[in-house]
Order: structure tokens, then sequence, then C-alpha cells
């Protein structure tokens, strides 16, 4: 049985006010909560069958409730069989710890969807550090959670007040997505460097892109052809590492230990 007052609580937390007073955040469904659950700090559990989890849950303490009660919580047209409340990680950004690693920056980037997309696909390709600007939608929202599918438990994620000055500071190269750029095919890359993608209407902010070395283009095909004006962003953050990462591979570049 959960109490009124927990369940005012754990729906408190889908707004972000009180995701930030309370250093907490809420996560749905086998998967998700699966991947995060061996990673970050898991307050309680709650699950309409806990005897059939397909998971361990170590020390987490875990709640069986009914499916009313779940649906009661959840945040999704469609509950899942468990929900769980995690604290929100705290991660100290040091330049330092970027050097010769391929990192992601985020410069005002609203939809939650797609940053959850985007976090996914930094997972996927080996990312583990984001930098977002502080226009940047907020990470433990909980659609960013559903969509970026459990990747939180290995990307960092760092919001950042001055991002253009980070970037100018940091001495690691930064490339820019813009639609002037040069052809991403044709560009090399090194071990280490910052790829930045922009806000979904507006690009990149000036301030930002010129900090940037150098500007990228996902060329659409064949060229010269009428197409769509542009890539969602978390398409073009996919196709973007996932040729970087093809040249890590080809040349055997690999990230510092």
């Amino acid at each position: 049985m959960i109490s009124k007052a927990e369940i005012k609580r754990i729906k408190s937390l889908y707004i972000k006010k009180y995701r930030l007073q309370e250093g907490l955040f809420v996560a749905e469904g086998h998967k998700t909560v699966g991947e995060l659950l061996p990673y970050m700090d898991c307050k309680v559990l709650y699950a309409v069958s806990p005897q059939t989890l397909p998971f361990k849950t170590g020390q987490t303490p875990v709640l069986k409730i009914s499916r009313e009660e779940l649906c009661r919580i959840s945040n999704m047209e469609c509950p899942q069989d468990v929900l769980a409340v995690f604290g929100i990680p705290r991660h100290a950004l040091n330049a330092q710890n970027l050097k010769g690693r391929l990192s992601v920056a985020l410069d005002g980037i609203r939809d939650s969807g797609n940053l959850g997309t985007i976090i996914r696909a930094a997972d996927w390709f080996g990312v583990e550090n984001i930098l977002c600007s502080s226009d940047t939608a907020d990470a433990f929202n909980p659609k960013t959670v559903q969509a970026s599918s459990g990747a939180l438990a290995r990307v960092r994620l760092y919001y950042v007040d001055d991002l253009a000055g980070f970037l100018s500071s940091c001495g690691m190269d930064a490339y820019a997505t813009s639609l002037d750029g040069d052809n991403l095919y044709e560009c090399e890359f090194s071990r280490e460097g910052i790829v930045v993608f922009g806000n979904e209407g507006n690009g990149i902010s000036e301030a930002v892109k010129q900090v940037c070395n150098r500007k990228l283009l996902i060329p659409n095909y064949p060229q010269g052809r009428k197409t769509t004006e542009s890539l969602n962003v978390g398409t073009a953050a996919a196709v973007t590492l996932a040729e970087i990462r093809r040249q890590h591979l080809v040349y055997g570049i690999q990230p510092n230990p």
C-alpha cells in the first residue's frame, strides 16, 4: 500500500523545481530501471510483481504495489510494471577529464526527447561526457530519461553557465555542426575533441560558434537535390558520431584510459 504522501512526492518529481529541491528523479520500465540500478543510487523501487523482476535489486528497498497504484504515480500513458526513484548524480566538470577523449556539447537543446536521443547515441558511440548550456533541457525530465533508455547510467552530463567560455579555454578542438560547414566525410578527426550541436530552430549560438575551430556539415544525397531543410538534431548527432568513430576504428585511434 502506497500512502497519499508518497504519491504526492513522487508526482512532484515530474516537475523540474521539485526534482532540483529533492535531488531525485523518476525512471520507469524494466529496461531503463534495470540499466540504471547498478550505477545509480536507487532510493526505492515500486513493482507490481517484485518476484518476476528481470534484474537484481541488491540492497534497494522494493515495495510491492497494485497496478492501480502504479498508474497513480506513473507519468506514462501505458505504465510498465516497475518505477524507481533515483538520486540525481552530481559531477564536477574538469577539462582535464575530457583530454584524449571525444565529447559532446549541446547549445540550447530544448526538446527533452531530442536530448534523450542524443544521450543514447553518445552512449552507443562511447562518448562519456556531454556539456550542456544552461538553457538546454533537463536531463532528468521524465521524457529525457525514457528516451535515453538507460544511457544516463554511463554518460555524465554537466550544465555549464558559460559554454562558449569553457570551449575557448579548455584547450581542445571544438567542432560546430552547421549548414555552412565542411563536408563531414572529408574531415579528419583526432582522438580528442568536442562536437557541438545547437538549438532545434536556431542552431548554435553565435558566441559558441565563434570559439569553434571548425564547422561540419552532413551533406544530403545526392548533393544539389531538393530535400528537407535539415536533419533532426538527434539524427545529426548519431550520424556525426558514427563517422568520427568510423575513422577512429579504421585508424586504430583509442581514447585515453
